[in-house]
């Protein structure tokens, strides 16, 4: 098979939950531990960091991948979803996995995995940790794909965990409280293990405390740390933090969500020396600094372009959107906002939060979740929203920028296949 048959089957044979949702979602580790077994359980030859959280798990993987990185070891890192190609999902160092290995993997285990019936994610996390443990990584960062307990990232024995925050996403498997929801992220929490939470509100601080107490695993909440004293934009885009024990810190990373993520990064880096890990203060400022050069980041407040200036951002969900769109609200030149979602998430709650002095150019992302463009303008007219619909993001934003003059900001987001279809159309 050639790179793209094989990711066409791995598509059409193992459901990809980006494309279908629940249908692809397996509860239960059955397969998980079937194929690790059969793998000789690779992620045992490295050690491992594991990153859960609702919003900023990304983010926050990929600069502490960079981190390492710039620390002197060789790192792996294992996140999703993919934006333009599949093989982002595993990288060393930054390098893409490459497309022989993919092709490589599927033709000669498949045999083996067929009867199993793995979902997408299934076979990717063994592939990934297979992968590093051929590639003789000395750490890999392993981001959770969906919750956390039942999540097939979650046979690893971690150095320490980390929990962004907990926010409404994926209800219907994770449950309708955010009580529910943190249960089921806290099933990352290991015996003795340190685990860092960065944000919490009073329905789940007590989850995790009763978890860490029943695991005996110390807990550390970067809020009550406060490594990051206070934060400055840049004009270049990104922010200037002000630290209590590293300094002064740029960070390329510009989405006002992000100074939340820094102090999480922050805390967890702390942990991760305690546990042995050589990191100097000039790694932290190399990791922060360069992530996206260093680890293939895309799609956070990224600039694509200046005049007019183009942003893009993968926040997908609320408790996204309330960063996402308090930045958009200090936008003073014309706003153009191409948007689309998909029909899991809660549109009438972000919809509500959007700038209604915007134009929109709805859209629909080409993944089968996508909400229709027409359905979606509708809606949004009910809260104030205007513009036009287009069938796909290429035409929506080819529409935005012939409307736009050069001082205009055009935002592009809503969903991370509204940003994917956009890179790919751009890239």
């Amino acid at each position: 098979m050639t790179y793209q048959e094989t990711i066409n089957y791995l598509f059409t044979s193992a459901p990809l939950f980006q494309n279908v949702g629940g249908d692809a979602y397996k509860e239960g580790l059955y397969n998980t531990y079937q194929l690790d077994n059969h793998f000789g359980h690779p992620h045992q030859h490295y050690k491992t960091i594991h990153v859960a959280g609702t919003n900023g798990k990304g983010s926050c993987s990929h600069t502490l991948a960079a981190i390492l990185q710039a620390s002197g070891l060789k790192v792996g890192l294992f996140t999703s979803p993919h934006l333009v190609d599949f093989r982002e999902r595993i990288r060393v160092n930054g390098e893409m996995v490459s497309e022989q290995y993919v092709i490589d993997f599927v033709e000669q285990h498949k045999a083996f995995f067929e009867p199993l019936h793995p979902s997408f994610f299934e076979l990717t996390t063994a592939m990934a940790f297979k992968y590093f443990a051929e590639q003789h990584v000395d750490v890999a960062v392993i981001e959770v794909g969906l919750g956390g307990r039942l999540d097939c990232t979650n046979v690893i024995s971690p150095e320490v965990c980390v929990i962004t925050n907990i926010s409404f996403d994926h209800v219907m498997f994770l449950g309708d409280t955010l009580a529910k929801i943190a249960g089921e992220k806290a099933g990352i929490i290991k015996t003795h293990v340190p685990i860092v939470v960065g944000e919490v509100v009073k329905e789940t601080r007590p989850v995790f405390e009763a978890k860490a107490q029943e695991m005996s695993a110390p807990i550390y909440f970067a809020e009550e740390e406060k490594e990051v004293i206070k934060h400055r934009f840049t004009h270049k885009g990104g922010i200037n933090y002000d630290t209590k024990n590293y300094g002064i810190i740029y960070g390329e990373l510009g989405g006002y969500c992000q100074q939340k993520n820094a102090n999480t990064i922050l805390c967890a880096i702390s942990r991760l020396k305690e546990q042995g890990f050589r990191i100097s203060d000039e790694d932290i400022r190399e990791g922060f600094t360069h992530v996206c050069e260093m680890t293939g980041l895309m799609g956070r407040w990224q600039t694509l372009q200046t005049s007019p200036k183009v942003v893009c951002d993968t926040g997908h969900n609320v408790g996204g959107f309330r960063w996402i769109t308090r930045q958009l609200k200090k936008v003073h030149v014309p706003l153009r906002i191409v948007f689309g979602m998909v029909n899991d998430k809660d549109i009438s709650g972000v919809l509500a939060m959007m700038p209604k002095h915007a134009t929109y150019y709805f859209c629909q992302a080409s993944v089968k979740r996508a909400l229709p463009h027409k359905d979606i303008k509708q809606k949004a007219a009910t809260y104030g929203l205007k513009g036009k619909s287009y069938p796909t993001v290429a035409q929506a934003y080819q529409a935005a920028l012939h409307d736009a003059q050069a001082q205009d900001f055009i935002y592009v987001g809503g969903s991370s296949f509204v940003v994917a279809d956009y890179l790919t159309f751009c890239l």
